[in-house]
């Protein structure tokens, strides 16, 4: 497995793929793991995404979209998975919690059927509240229990990177609050780890604009201050989240036999090649980001914008 990364190993863009890594995991934290509300919330994550939840339109961000979601509930299962190995001790009803919660932490991006003006981009700077309040509808009809629905929301409060979280958050128990800061992390990691990462930080860019969400000139000035929130992350990881993302070591050590932090090894990568593309500072960086045909998708975005 020398020289294996992140992407080799589970079908990212499969939600299927993403399902059934899970659902090993959950059988190594614990042979025989009743999956089946976790089954239920990934069926109706994927519904919501596509258009198929009642009263709810399609995800039409392509920042925070179905591949962002399903990254981080894996991230969140491996997570768990690790902390699991290294000794610490949840129940299997916290472990649902803490997966359903992953899989709910940007359902606020969604806009209800009724709301046909712009996209859901609009909502970035409450979108987390958004999710919460999903989560407690979604709750209540899932027949959790109000101390559950109350877990769950403080889980998803934890992805607010706006927030210190310890001096805001009454955390019902030290579990749940270990829970949230590890959804925190795989939050993070799963979006940086990405392999199109730095090209869908273009897409970032026009989210932001429709949310009148200021302090960048252009697609190429987020690229620029995208290493300033490397540095951030990091030191976020490290402090407000308790260096939870330490969890994912002991995740592949027992699931790959990899005594590495894929994660951060994507992560760093791509870091080093965002620095080396912008040093030309008299070019466009974004002409250096191929993957996935983003980039040109950006380009006739930006086209459309200029003739409207």
């Amino acid at each position: 497995m020398k020289n294996k990364k992140l992407s080799d190993y589970v079908r990212m863009d499969s939600p299927e793929a993403v399902l059934d890594e899970v659902q090993i995991i959950l059988n190594l934290i614990s042979p025989g793991f009743d999956a089946a509300p976790v089954d239920a919330a990934f069926k109706s994550t994927v519904n919501l995404y596509m258009g198929d939840y009642p009263g709810y339109r399609a995800c039409n961000t392509e920042y925070h979209d179905l591949r962002h979601t399903t990254d981080t509930f894996l991230a969140m299962a491996r997570l768990i998975h690790g902390a699991v190995v290294d000794g610490e001790d949840f129940t299997d009803r916290q472990i649902v919690l803490g997966l359903v919660a992953a899989l709910f932490h940007d359902a606020g991006y969604i806009q209800e059927e009724h709301d046909r003006e712009g996209t859901g981009a609009k909502y970035t700077t409450n979108h987390v509240q958004l999710s919460m309040d999903f989560f407690e509808r979604y709750g209540a009809e899932s027949g959790l229990s109000n101390e559950e629905v109350t877990a769950g929301r403080a889980m998803i409060f934890c992805t607010d990177v706006t927030v210190d979280i310890s001096t805001i958050i009454a955390f019902p128990s030290a579990r749940i609050e270990l829970l949230g800061k590890m959804l925190g992390a795989a939050d993070l990691l799963a979006q940086m780890a990405d392999r199109t990462y730095l090209e869908k930080l273009l897409f970032l860019y026009y989210e932001f604009r429709e949310a009148g969400i200021g302090g960048y000139e252009s697609h190429i000035d987020l690229l620029r201050k995208t290493v300033g929130f490397y540095d951030f992350s990091t030191q976020r990881l490290k402090t407000v989240l308790d260096g939870t993302d330490r969890f994912m070591i002991s995740h592949f050590a027992r699931r790959w036999n990899i005594n590495a932090n894929l994660y951060h090894e994507a992560i760093e990568k791509q870091k080093n090649y965002l620095k080396q593309i912008l040093k030309a500072q008299d070019s466009d960086p974004s002409n250096h980001l191929k993957r996935g045909g983003i980039v040109d998708t950006i380009r006739d975005k930006e086209k459309d914008y200029l003739k409207g």
